[in-house]
């Protein structure tokens, strides 16, 4: 059977921010494709990026492994590389150009290739899948090695005497069980853990127990699942806990899933296995403050391991998250923060600032719930028009030709608004100055409220000068 390089193009050093935080995960995405061949009977084999400086290295990996494939599939669980950053899309090109040096076969799988298929055929791939990617990665596979045409694979784009040839999409896999465990073993998790444990951090491994969202706010691009939401079974990832504790001894996880446990008692048989296998694990979480309400799902989640959630709260404006198609409101957030830290469980708040028609009091509005509600952590951004969503159409006439963050400390403001870019850039360090004072507060420490004081002030005097001149 063929040989298959597979790897991807999230380069953690290429984003500088992420780098520092010292918090990187494995390709999961990636580690999920490799496996699905590998039983299928191709011999594969993982150059992972996650860690490397840049893409010159694949060059070596190539002139030694020889593969007949270069697979570039990002993984599709990380919010990171759905935000579509720039530096990693130049570093894919690079890795194309490279493989195409040593006439490999070039497959590419991602956010970003799935909304601009033509740029990466342009650069060299000679196939883009579109959207979920498992089966017409086998397929297309398949097809070039028993030398067949591959205008019958649903899901792929390729190029064909000067046009390109758009299959349409295929259907994503409902039954996420057909699929094989990730092929961890793969991965250099040691490697990982250095990088964590120079910062000081607990390690932890990613795991995914869903794909997709049903939910439809206006400014979340989903080209890979879409609006579908399918799970894995309780017990089949329990299973994949027990592997990663025996083989690697972790017991913290990052459960990736845009939305958590959204089926009915998923999460009440997940914490009925985790017990029949004396598992003892402390995981994190991303869900909907409407999701949290249910006293009865949160002590299930409790009891299996919860110790962080990060809810989208957004805004603290009701009008903005209406404007978002959110379907969510300020109560249930302040009431999901109350309920989940009386349970001890933390709370992190993701805010986006700078949505369409945002007046000063909105903003405000905005620092004055996070100060209500005091979470245990934030992520503050702006909002970031991506193809496919509501709200590109309704920005797109205005985007120049930086449609795209380069990293994701960017936080460019590419389209016009009530403030300038300068103002959202001094919001993000006024707001983060703001509640970290107000946490040494509550934790009487003297000496970072001292710190945070005179901050507080330069930023707060900045931005009313810049709110003025808007």
């Amino acid at each position: 059977m063929s040989k298959v390089l597979l790897s991807h193009s999230y380069y953690y050093q290429l984003d500088p921010k992420q780098w520092n935080t010292g918090m990187p995960y494995p390709p999961l995405g990636t580690i999920f494709a490799a496996s699905f061949l590998r039983e299928n009977g191709f011999e594969v084999s993982l150059f992972d990026v996650c860690l490397k400086a840049g893409p010159e290295a694949i060059e070596t990996i190539i002139q030694t492994e020889q593969p007949e494939f270069l697979v570039l599939y990002d993984d599709g669980f990380n919010y990171l590389t759905k935000m579509c950053l720039t530096n990693m899309r130049e570093a894919a090109f690079k890795m194309i150009q490279i493989a195409k040096k040593y006439q490999c076969k070039v497959i590419v799988s991602s956010s970003d290739s799935t909304d601009h298929f033509q740029q990466y055929i342009e650069n060299g791939a000679d196939v883009v899948l579109l959207g979920e990617g498992e089966l017409s990665l086998l397929e297309t596979i398949q097809k070039f090695q028993n030398n067949e045409g591959i205008n019958e694979v649903k899901g792929i784009c390729f190029p064909n005497a000067g046009e390109i040839v758009n299959t349409g999409r295929r259907d994503v896999i409902r039954d996420l069980d057909i699929l094989p465990q990730p092929a961890w073993d793969l991965v250099d998790v040691d490697a990982y853990k250095k990088v964590w444990k120079a910062k000081g951090n607990t390690y932890a491994l990613n795991i995914a127990t869903t794909r997709g969202c049903p939910y439809k706010c206006n400014w979340c691009a989903k080209p890979i699942y879409g609006n579908r939401y399918n799970s894995r079974s309780p017990k089949r990832v329990v299973e994949e806990i027990k592997l990663l504790k025996e083989q690697f001894g972790v017991t913290n996880f990052w459960m990736c899933d845009d939305i958590f446990g959204l089926k009915p008692n998923w999460v009440q048989e997940f914490d009925q296995y985790l017990k029949q296998e004396n598992l003892t694990i402390s995981y994190k979480i991303q869900s909907r403050a409407d999701l949290l309400l249910k006293e009865d799902n949160i002590d299930a989640l409790v009891s299996s391991g919860l110790k962080e959630v990060w809810i989208g709260a957004e805004s603290g404006s009701q009008r903005i998250l209406d404007a978002m198609d959110k379907g969510t409101t300020i109560a249930q957030i302040e009431k999901a923060t109350q309920l989940l830290q009386s349970k001890s469980v933390r709370v992190a708040f993701f805010l986006q600032f700078g949505y369409l028609g945002e007046t000063k009091e909105e903003v405000e509005a905005t620092v004055e719930m996070l100060l209500r509600c005091m979470p245990d952590d934030i992520g503050v951004s702006v909002s970031y028009p991506l193809p496919g969503t509501k709200f590109y159409d309704m920005v797109s006439s205005e985007l120049g030709q930086k449609a795209n963050w380069e990293d994701s400390d960017d936080l460019a403001l590419m389209f016009s608004n009530t403030f300038n870019q300068a103002y959202y850039k001094t919001l993000h360090r006024y707001v983060h100055k703001v509640f970290r004072n107000e946490q040494a507060k509550e934790h009487k420490d003297i000496g970072r409220q001292l710190y945070y004081a005179p901050l507080i002030q330069y930023y707060k005097y900045k931005l009313k000068r810049l709110s003025n001149r808007a």
